[in-house]
Parts: structure tokens; sequence; C-alpha cells
């Protein structure tokens, strides 16, 4: 099986500070494809933000995760659950789940491993459903010096699993009857510059950087270079483009 790489523990305060939230629209789309809601598994859970939203519509919902530091960052509800487990291998009985999540996690499992505990532990007709988001759009002057940053300054400290959000998921192996999702999805946060950086600072690729560069940060010049385009107490709109792939079990 493929080895356990935790790339969020350090920051795993930053992530939960500065990561954008999901909209409500992502939620009505599992929803619709779930008519029974007695149990989900929201694995690679992070800080929760998944698992508490999808408390308010499940009786139980179990959230896990390999990194401790990740969830002591998580809101506790009494329908909830939060574990350290391994996503391709659980302590669930076989045919728990109604629903199973993973947000802009997948990329980090290993794949065949994961769908079989999918199949293990779902039940029969339940839902399977991955997604992520891309990189952040903001306008074409700022978005050109973001994706210097992205490829030129820190894409050789992406770790190889980031090319599966480039493809938007596409190159994963998704063993499950697809159901194609009806809407184009995004995530729209109004951000200043403070946030922006904190958003970059949760990256794998800049912690990566810090290490293999005695601690130098490369994320102040990037907003340095912003300037003349994003005053420092001006907020902005910004998107991400979410992509999702959804089964049935």
């Amino acid at each position: 099986m493929k080895e356990i790489l935790d790339k969020f523990s350090k920051q795993a305060k930053t992530y939960q500070k500065y990561r954008p939230r999901y909209p409500q629209v992502l939620y009505d789309e599992l929803l619709s494809l779930t008519s029974k809601r007695q149990s989900c598994w929201d694995c690679g859970t992070g800080n929760g933000q998944v698992a508490i939203e999808l408390a308010k519509y499940f009786e139980q919902v179990y959230a896990t995760d390999i990194s401790q530091q990740q969830l002591n960052q998580a809101t506790s509800i009494p329908n909830i659950t939060y574990k350290v487990e391994r996503a391709e291998s659980t302590s669930f009985p076989a045919q728990t789940f109604d629903l199973i999540t993973v947000g802009q996690a997948m990329h980090w499992f290993d794949f065949e491993a994961f769908n079989k505990e999918v199949r293990r532990v779902g039940k029969k007709g339940a839902i399977i459903s991955i997604w992520g988001y891309g990189l952040l759009r903001i306008h074409k002057e700022i978005d050109a010096i973001i994706d210097r940053f992205y490829t030129d300054v820190v894409g050789p400290y992406w770790n190889k699993e980031r090319k599966h959000v480039d493809t938007a998921y596409q190159s994963i192996t998704f063993d499950f009857e697809e159901i194609r999702t009806q809407q184009n999805l995004s995530i729209a946060v109004q951000w200043d510059r403070h946030q922006l950086e904190g958003y970059f600072n949760s990256w794998s690729s800049v912690q990566n950087y810090l290490v293999q560069n005695a601690g130098e940060n490369p994320v102040p010049d990037l907003i340095k270079q912003l300037d003349q385009y994003w005053q420092a107490e001006t907020v902005k709109e910004i998107e991400f483009p979410i992509f999702m792939r959804n089964g049935i079990i």
C-alpha cells in the first residue's frame, strides 16, 4: 500500500483559518443523490468542515483523518465521531454508510486500496463523492502573477499527487458507476490580501519550500508583487473552481 503522506499537520491552524469553505450548493448536490441518511463517512476530513455540514442532515457522521493535529481544530458536535484512521484501511464494519465523501484529499490516497475499502464499508447503492478545487481566479493581471508563483516558484515543490488536482481528478482511478453532476460549482469568497497570504501559506508546496530552503518563505514576495493591482486593505472577490465525481457503490 502507498506510504502515508501527512502534509498538513504542521500548518493545521493555518489550514483551519484560511482555507475556503464549500458552498451550500455542493451539499445540495450531495443531498439530491442520497435518499437514505442514516450514516455517512467524511474521509480526509481535515478540520471537519464537511462533516459539520453533513451532520445537519445525517443521523450519524464519522469523520476520519490521518492527522490528529487537523482533527484538533474540528468543532465537536454530538452526532459526529472524529477518528484518526487511514483512508484505505479503517475499523468500520462492512456495509455501514449511505454516503462517503472526500473533499480535496483523494489525490493523497492509494486509489485502488481506497476504492476497495469504499466498496467494503459502503452499503449497496450508497453514494461515493470526491471533489476538489483548482487554482483560484481573481482577475487577469493578478492571475498571471499567481500562475507564475504556482508553476515557477513553488512548482518544483509540489508533491507528485498535485497533478491529479490539475487534471480535475480525471486522472484518479474511480471504480464506480459514475453520476455526472449537472452543475458548474465554485467557491466564492471576499478576501483581503492578508487572508490571501494566509491561504498561500497553507499550501503543501510552500511548506515543502520552507523545509528545503532553510525556512525562507516565498509568499511575502508574491504578496508584494500584487501592490500595483491590489491595495492592502481592499477586499476582492476570489473564485475557486470546484470539480466533482460522484458514483454509486
